[in-house]
């Protein structure tokens, strides 16, 4: 779950930074045109789903707080190419001034909760969830983290300081699962504990040990299935996620199967922007 305070605080920053890599000193074109009232649109040129209205507001907001933003949808809504996402009023060169900075933001996160709406729906009639990873773009993983949860997908943790995930490079023949999870667990006793596995053995190690997920590292079908079947034959049994060459063709068989959750990377690194566009609509 994104902490409010957290967010508001990374909005403000990210835009400040976007800003001042864009405008810098100050908009030379802008300096020699005329200055007057316009009414400008945001159009979209794709289906969508919609992610990224605060650091818009929060840009129009830094370069001029008069600028005023209506806006036809929330975040979160899917909507259909060629309509008006929102209406802006205010002085021309503010709002072309803020034009980039504001369709990058809006671009980049509605591509990452369209992606991810596009798994989420695939998966429809099932119980698993759909989780993000840590293979953000640098710098802005809580705002995508924030586009996932738009796109109807769950954040898996947010770093390396929020939950303990043991993966192949933590265990080692001196240091067991089993003994790794319990040293977390009297260190950590109120944090999210999951192993990463690779095998069917590995699996039972794992259940064994009480971790409170067991991620399935690359299990083809059949061994999804017979994981799920030990897990839930088990009195340890816990959540499973799945993992590894997940497509947006296998997902739905892969949910059938009765993981809990399954985490997809493409959600936040294979996207391309959506095809936005501002244009004055009136002066």
């Amino acid at each position: 779950m994104i902490l409010a305070k957290n967010l508001k605080n990374e909005i403000k920053k990210s835009v400040t930074i976007a800003i001042n890599e864009d405008i810098g000193d100050g908009d030379l074109t802008s300096s020699i045109t005329e200055n007057i009232k316009v009414s400008a649109v945001i159009l979209t040129r794709e289906d969508m789903t919609l992610s990224g209205q605060a650091w818009a507001n929060e840009v129009f907001n830094q370069i001029d707080p008069k600028i005023k933003i209506e806006w036809m949808f929330n975040d979160g809504d899917t909507i259909k190419k060629n309509k008006t996402l929102a209406i802006i009023n205010g002085k021309r060169n503010s709002i072309v001034m803020a034009e980039r900075c504001v369709l990058n933001f809006l671009q980049t996160l509605s591509s990452t909760a369209t992606q991810t709406r596009r798994y989420v729906d695939a998966v429809n009639g099932t119980k698993c969830k759909i989780l993000d990873t840590r293979k953000t773009i640098p710098g802005l993983r809580l705002a995508q983290k924030y586009a996932v949860s738009c796109g109807g997908g769950k954040n898996h943790r947010f770093g390396l300081f929020d939950a303990i995930l043991l993966k192949e490079n933590h265990i080692t023949n001196s240091s067991s699962i089993n003994e790794l999870v319990k040293i977390g667990r009297i260190k950590y006793p109120n944090i999210l504990i999951e192993v990463e596995v690779e095998t069917i053995k590995q699996l039972k190690e794992a259940i064994k040990s009480g971790a409170d997920r067991i991620l399935l590292d690359n299990f083809n079908q059949e061994m999804l299935q017979e994981a799920c079947r030990i897990n839930s034959l088990s009195k340890n049994s816990t959540e499973l996620e799945a993992s590894g060459n997940i497509t947006i063709e296998n997902i739905k068989n892969i949910a059938k199967t009765g993981v809990d959750f399954i985490s997809v990377g493409a959600i936040t690194k294979n996207i391309k922007s959506i095809d936005l566009s501002m244009l004055i609509d009136s002066w």
